[in-house]
């Protein structure tokens, strides 16, 4: 309590510093030093540096906050004395930070990366900034991850292979740390982020996959994003090869694609056609098994306790038009199974229908089962009637009066 009263009061007491003794950085270090010997706490800390360099440094505000720095008219200095400032000024404060992990946020150590790579700092801070970045990398958000390539051999506008280095950073860190939510919401920041950059005409295929396939393919759940960043990039880069189009589409695990995507998928011409050929045989057999659950035991679907195992989490609308969308789907299926079973019932009594016809016609020929066939042909032969069709034994009828007439004409 007493340490928290003491950070209080040198908290209150540093911010009513006036301008003219903020800008005199050497007084600042001096006086954080003082402090952190009294046992602040690094969070504090951390809030009294955020402070300072946003007085000091109007670049490192949010979008909503005030400019406190006096104007260019108030203090006219040249662009290269403006520079050199802001570098001793980041250099200096990469210096004094905590060395605790969560006591600067995250998205203040990226505004401050994004002047040190414009002013360009020396390659040790720059590497510090960029390793406490990567602690907190699941706390960034995406408007502070879009830094400007500020390097002349860079030919993309904003900084791929900076953010790059920082996932790879990330990915290297312990597993308890870069698992779980954690390693979630950096996968979904690295698709917004490849969506984003996507629309560079320079960006190469290499450097998005190089990007993409830095997160590992579990982390996920769904694949609707990676698949949006893939389609912006062959939308913006029409004259990417046959090659290209289908490395960057293995990418795609057809089976993580939700129902909106894979209809988008198979109508996309962007896409070659092994990957839509994948994209419908995965919703082909999505809907199999949806069908073999929906034709499975009934009586589970129509408990009544069937409240206590679904999910407590409400469906948001989408879900519920996804769902609806499916069901709809299955109605159609079942419709069409069935209609398919009709038109096979009517061909089956059609030909049972001939079948009986032509037994009817049959009836004096009927062959037994026990005796001998050579007999029964020979019995056949004796009175006269075989198996013969009704224009057989009509002509056979009419030869036989022949017969007889020429039997009489000769006698």
């Amino acid at each position: 309590m007493q340490k928290l009263m003491l950070a209080t009061h040198f908290e209150s007491e540093f911010f009513l510093f006036d301008d003219a003794c903020i800008l005199d950085i050497d007084n600042f270090v001096k006086r954080l030093s003082s402090i952190k010997e009294k046992g602040v706490r690094p969070d504090l800390i951390g809030s009294i540096i955020t402070h300072y360099a946003s007085k000091w440094l109007p670049d490192l505000l949010d979008d909503d906050g005030k400019k406190t720095i006096p104007n260019a008219e108030e203090s006219p200095e040249s662009v290269t004395t403006s520079w050199m400032k802001k570098r001793f000024f980041v250099e200096t404060l990469v210096g004094i930070l905590p060395p605790e992990k969560e006591s600067i946020p995250c998205n203040f150590l990226l505004r401050l990366l994004r002047i040190a790579s414009m002013v360009r700092v020396e390659p040790a801070y720059r590497d510090e900034l960029e390793k406490r970045v990567s602690w907190q990398l699941d706390q960034a958000s995406l408007s502070e991850l879009m830094i400007p390539s500020f390097s002349h051999t860079c030919t993309t506008l904003l900084d791929v292979e900076l953010v790059l280095r920082l996932v790879r950073r990330f990915m290297n860190l312990d597993e308890a740390v870069r698992s779980g939510a954690a390693l979630i919401k950096v996968t979904k920041l690295v698709d917004c982020y490849l969506a984003e950059a996507a629309v560079d005409s320079n960006l190469t295929s290499s450097e998005f996959v190089a990007l993409a396939s830095e997160v590992p393919s579990h982390a996920r759940a769904m694949e609707d994003g990676l698949y949006r960043a893939i389609d912006t990039y062959l939308k913006a880069h029409p004259g990417v090869s046959k090659k290209e189009r289908n490395r960057l589409c293995k990418l795609i695990d057809s089976r993580k694609l939700s129902l909106e995507a894979s209809i988008h998928a198979a109508q996309n011409e962007r896409l070659p056609v092994r990957t839509v050929v994948q994209v419908l045989f995965s919703e082909q057999n999505k809907l199999n098994k949806q069908i073999l659950d929906f034709s499975g035991p009934f009586s589970g679907m129509l408990s009544p306790n069937i409240a206590l195992d679904a999910s407590a989490r409400c469906l948001s609308k989408r879900e519920i038009n996804v769902q609806q969308m499916e069901i709809k789907r299955l109605k159609e299926d079942v419709l069409r199974l069935q209609s398919h079973c009709m038109a096979l019932e009517g061909k089956i009594d059609k030909l049972m229908e001939k079948k009986k016809g032509f037994l009817v016609w049959r009836k004096f020929g009927i062959p037994t089962l026990r005796g001998n066939r050579n007999e029964d042909v020979e019995r056949e032969a004796e009175v006269g009637i075989g198996l013969k069709t009704p224009l057989q034994m009509k002509t056979r009828l009419v030869n036989t009066k022949n017969a007889n007439r020429w039997r009489k004409s000769l006698s």
